[in-house]
């Protein structure tokens, strides 16, 4: 069953969200009247969040995570500035490095991630005018706005874990959807559970998660979705290629260049599905780094 309380607060979000952004379009001429006007509309966001539960979707960054073998070798950390005695002062510094590739961890794909025949999503034609020594002009993830609307979970995996490499159907995902009493709208980010989750300090079997289906990534793009998320590493099911399009990954083919919609991996979902809130707030800020193909994310559910 749906947690009643969790939607109620949700909705109330999506409501008080929708107010906020809108009180700028207040037809009021008086500055005044102007001013307690968006003041009102804030104070309710305000009570809508301070009511909400906070999900934290990241998974934790460590050396040794599961790292896709094209993004090798992961994510490093090395502390080169440490406490010591001796310094000149009481206060003293410490500071570190961070080496990783934008694809590792929990992160969001830029549509420049992906190329079908070397066009980027609406025609783009990926020569030296786009892709550059460092980065692209076009398509990159600074161009990316932030992710703030209505979020949906499939809990494909409610049940048991799927089983390894196994591809998600459309009928999977619309089965979840009526299971948990949702609805997957237009401009909605829906993120898919598979159980892997779950298993994110254990890489080998990581790597080998459930993924969505080329059939389940167009049941998708037919709902002009905002964008998509997964608890696994690539969405897709790693390795095979697709017999129709003859592509490995194919959602990513299709979501990003064709559609349009950018890609969440490796998400945190267990804690949401375990208080079984299937309709959420959804925020997702990612780092305005020039030209890059992706970014770290740390995504939260409000309900």
């Amino acid at each position: 069953m749906r947690r009643v309380g969790c939607a109620a607060t949700s909705s109330a979000l999506h409501r008080e969200i929708g107010s906020a952004s809108s009180c700028r379009l207040t037809t009021s001429r008086a500055a005044g009247s102007f001013t307690a006007t968006a003041n009102k509309e804030v104070q309710g966001l305000l009570d809508a969040l301070g009511a909400a539960r906070v999900f934290d979707l990241e998974q934790p960054r460590f050396a040794g995570a599961p790292t896709h073998p094209a993004h090798a070798p992961g994510f490093n950390y090395f502390l080169h500035r440490h406490h010591a005695r001796g310094a000149p002062e009481a206060r003293t510094s410490a500071s570190g490095l961070v080496v990783m590739p934008e694809h590792s961890g929990t992160h969001i794909d830029a549509l420049a991630h992906q190329a079908e025949n070397m066009l980027l999503h609406g025609g783009v034609h990926v020569d030296s005018g786009v892709q550059t020594s460092v980065g692209f002009r076009i398509h990159g993830i600074d161009t990316l706005e932030p992710l703030v609307g209505r979020g949906v979970l499939l809990d494909v995996g409610r049940d048991q874990r799927l089983p390894p490499d196994h591809s998600i159907t459309r009928q999977e995902l619309e089965q979840a959807a009526s299971v948990s009493g949702v609805e997957v709208r237009a401009g909605d980010v829906v993120l898919v559970r598979t159980g892997y989750g779950a298993l994110w300090d254990d890489a080998p079997q990581y790597l080998h998660a459930a993924g969505v289906s080329a059939g389940g990534s167009r049941w998708l793009t037919d709902r002009a979705v905002r964008a998509v998320g997964a608890d696994n590493m690539a969405w897709d099911v790693i390795g095979p290629p697709d017999p129709e399009l003859g592509v490995t990954l194919p959602g990513h083919m299709l979501l990003l260049v064709r559609a349009g919609i950018p890609i969440i991996e490796n998400l945190n979902l267990e804690e949401l599905a375990a208080a079984r809130v299937y309709e959420f707030a959804f925020v997702c800020l990612p780092l305005k780094m020039r030209g890059a193909t992706g970014s770290p994310v740390r995504p939260i559910a409000l309900a």
